[in-house]
């Protein structure tokens, strides 16, 4: 008897832990599914199976907490809905095709800490709505069509560790409030139009670990403060028109370091 009633508690505990989750997110999820040809993904979804099941959907407590389509040829636009996945905490539909701009409703989900949309073709402005998504540690949104200026409300994701822009074709100034990002380790904001200096605020990001800067139509010198930051190990900035005739950051390695030329060559010394 005693046993019985623990395969009870056990079956019962299983039953509620994969209990299925609200409609709305699951009305969500069928709208991606529909807006973006999922009858053509590279793994589909079964909607009749319950969507623990479903492929890149992960489900905890009843509840949609991450989203992983990467690489599973999505083609089409974002659908309003999925804006009711309010307990996502990690999206990723990197490298596919998906067009458009990003739906304002993606500034509901409030407990997002990744939001990886690279590889797609993804047009518009990076929206100011994003600096309102406060828990967020990686935003990957390179190599896509977006356009405009990066927006200064960027500055308030404070968690963030990782940020990458690149190979778009944003216009204007790194915004001067970047050291606000106090837990940045990553900086990429390669291949796009972006002019001005510089903003010495940057030195001030002392958890930086990569600046990735080339191709773009920077000026002005380079901040020598860049060299006092001890966690700095990766810093591209060729192919810009800064005037410094060179500049040495070395790293936390005393036998490496990279050498920035006037010709905006880079040099590794190993």
């Amino acid at each position: 008897m005693k046993h019985l009633k623990l395969t009870i508690v056990f079956f019962l505990t299983a039953m509620l832990s994969f209990a299925e989750v609200s409609n709305s997110e699951k009305e969500a999820l069928v709208a991606l599914y529909n807006s973006t040809n999922g009858a053509s993904w590279n793994t589909t979804w079964d909607l009749e199976a319950p969507i623990n099941t479903w492929h890149g959907v992960t489900v905890q407590d009843s509840k949609v907490v991450g989203l992983n389509l990467s690489f599973n040829n999505l083609k089409g636009q974002l659908p309003t809905e999925i804006g009711n996945l309010i307990h996502l905490k990690s999206i990723n539909l990197g490298f596919n095709k998906i067009n458009g701009t990003l739906p304002e409703s993606i500034s509901k989900l409030k407990s997002l800490e990744n939001l990886e949309l690279f590889l797609n073709q993804f047009e518009g402005n990076i929206p100011s709505w994003i600096g309102e998504l406060k828990n967020l540690e990686i935003v990957a949104l390179y190599s896509n069509k977006f356009t405009g200026e990066i927006p200064e409300s960027i500055t308030n994701l404070t968690a963030l560790k990782s940020l990458e822009l690149g190979s778009n074709y944003l216009e204007g100034n790194i915004p001067f409030s970047i050291n606000k990002l106090t837990q940045l380790k990553k900086l990429s904001l390669l291949d796009n139009k972006l002019v001005g200096e510089i903003p010495e605020t940057i030195s001030q990001l002392t958890n930086l670990e990569e600046l990735v800067l080339s191709n773009n139509q920077l000026s002005g010198a380079l901040p020598f403060q860049l060299s006092q930051l001890e966690n700095l190990s990766l810093v591209m900035l060729s192919d810009n028109n800064l005037n410094n005739e060179y500049v040495t950051i070395v790293d936390n390695n005393p036998s490496k370091s990279s050498l920035f030329l006037e010709d905006k060559t880079v040099v590794d010394n190993d």
